[in-house]
C-alpha cells in the first residue's frame, strides 16, 4: 500500500489517504534546473500512472515549481496527440470569441474516488489552442487540460475528487469552506508558494445555482476560479508573464470569469 497525498503539509485541508493496491510500478525522474534528478515510482491504476504525493511535493519544493499550475518549461516533457483529447472549440462569435466545453467522450476521471466528470465551458479569444498535458506535470491526473497563446498568457483546469479530503458524495464550494479556506489551501499548489499577502481580490459570483469563488493573485500574476461539483473540486487558472499581463489584463480576466459548470 502506497500513501498518496493531495495537499501541502502546511495547507489546512492537508490529508493523507491509502491508494488502492498498485498493478504495477514504473519509475520517473524529475530534474531540477541546476540541480539533481529527483527519482520517484509511479503507481498504476487502472493502467493509468501518478506520482506518489509525498515525494513529488517534496521534489516540487526542491525544485521551486507548483503542483497543480504552471510547470517550468524544464519539466515541459509533452505526451503528444493523445486519444483523450478531443476538440471542444466552436467556431468564433461575432466578437472572435469561441467556447470550449469538455467533450462528453474526452477520457479522463480514473482512480480511486473517480467517476465520470461533470463536462465545465469557458471563453478564449480567437488564437488560443489545446496545449498536451505534460507527463513531468506533479499534479497528475488532477490537471484536466491546458490552453495557452503565446502572446497573451495560459491556463489550466485542475479536477480534483473532493474525496481525498472531504466525505462528500454530492459536493458544493460552500461545503468545502469560505473563499479564504480555500485560497490559503489551493493557492499553494497552483502558484507553487504561500498566497499569504498575495491576494489582490477576493469575489464570490453566482451562475445557475451554482457560486464560484473567484481571486486574482500579483505576482505570479493569476486569476483562480474555484468551484465544486458532483464529487469533484474545479480549478481554473489563468495565468501570464508581466508584459502579456499589462497588455491583455481585461481578456484574460474575462476569461476567468467564463468559467462554468455545464
Amino acid at each position: 500500500m502506497s500513501s498518496s497525498v493531495l495537499f501541502l503539509p502546511s495547507s489546512p485541508l492537508f490529508h493523507t489517504k491509502q491508494a488502492s493496491p498498485t498493478k504495477g510500478r514504473a519509475a520517473a525522474a524529475v530534474r531540477c534546473s541546476g540541480g539533481p534528478t529527483l527519482s520517484e515510482t509511479h503507481v498504476e491504476e487502472d493502467g493509468v500512472a501518478s506520482v506518489g504525493r509525498r515525494h513529488a511535493m517534496a521534489a516540487a519544493a526542491a525544485c521551486g515549481v507548483s503542483v497543480f499550475g504552471f510547470a517550468g518549461e524544464s519539466m515541459a516533457v509533452k505526451q503528444g496527440l493523445l486519444a483523450g483529447r478531443i476538440p471542444g472549440l466552436s467556431d468564433p462569435d461575432e466578437k472572435g470569441w469561441r467556447t470550449y466545453r469538455r467533450p462528453d467522450d474526452k477520457s479522463g476521471g480514473h482512480g480511486v474516488g473517480w467517476s465520470p466528470i461533470i463536462p465545465y465551458s469557458f471563453k478564449v479569444p480567437d488564437g488560443w489552442e489545446e496545449v498536451p498535458v505534460s507527463i513531468a506535470d506533479l499534479g497528475g491526473t488532477e490537471i484536466d487540460l491546458r490552453f495557452a497563446n503565446t502572446k497573451q498568457g495560459r491556463l489550466s483546469v485542475v479536477v480534483a475528487p473532493v474525496r481525498r479530503f472531504a466525505e462528500l458524495d454530492d459536493a458544493t464550494i460552500e461545503k468545502i469552506g469560505p473563499p479564504e479556506k480555500v485560497i490559503d489551501a489551493f493557492g499553494p499548489e497552483v502558484i507553487g508558494e504561500n498566497v499569504e499577502g498575495k491576494v489582490l481580490s477576493m469575489e464570490t459570483a453566482e451562475y445557475s445555482g451554482r457560486t464560484y469563488y473567484q481571486f486574482e493573485l500579483e505576482a505570479p500574476h493569476i486569476f483562480i476560479t474555484a468551484t465544486a461539483a458532483g464529487n469533484r473540486l474545479y480549478l481554473f487558472n489563468v495565468t501570464a508573464n508581466g508584459l502579456q499581463w499589462k497588455r491583455n489584463y481585461n481578456d484574460l480576466k474575462k476569461i476567468a470569469e467564463s468559467f462554468r459548470i455545464v
